[in-house]
């Protein structure tokens, strides 16, 4: 955040430290309810500009899943993907990027950065959505 001239406060910490923490996807609401516990003086708005901006950085990812904009925690380690359960929004990487097959992109396009998501069902969910059409 220095890097980017932030101010590293006390709040910014804590929502740095509650995506570090959390494994899955928060919505702004889910950031803004776990943030008013400690700093009920938080306004929604200010929630929301911090994760835009922690986006913008490339701290955090954005997610647009079926129940809206979620939040994760940018992985920072190595280039990869992730298909997305829609059921239960679990997330499995791999290490396949469609980016080495494009050839000859139109109007000279230079391309900055890219993401690929795949979206479906996992196992458990799959099965159980069979197990229920059995019912």
């Amino acid at each position: 955040m220095s890097q980017h001239g932030w101010r590293i406060t006390e709040q910014r910490r804590s929502l740095a430290t509650l995506f570090a923490e959390s494994g899955g996807y928060l919505s702004p609401k889910d950031v803004y309810e776990y943030m008013k516990v400690k700093y009920p003086g938080v306004s929604f708005d200010t929630v929301y500009r911090n994760l835009r901006l922690l986006s913008e950085m490339g701290v955090l990812e954005q997610f647009h899943l079926a129940d809206g904009l979620k939040f994760k925690a940018s992985c920072q380690t190595h280039h990869h993907h992730h298909m997305i359960c829609i059921g239960c929004e679990k997330t499995v990487t791999f290490e396949f990027c469609p980016m080495k097959h494009l050839t000859d992109l139109p109007g000279n396009f230079e391309i900055q950065s890219h993401r690929f998501e795949i979206f479906g069902y996992c196992s458990d969910c799959k099965a159980s959505s069979v197990a229920g059409a059995h019912v």
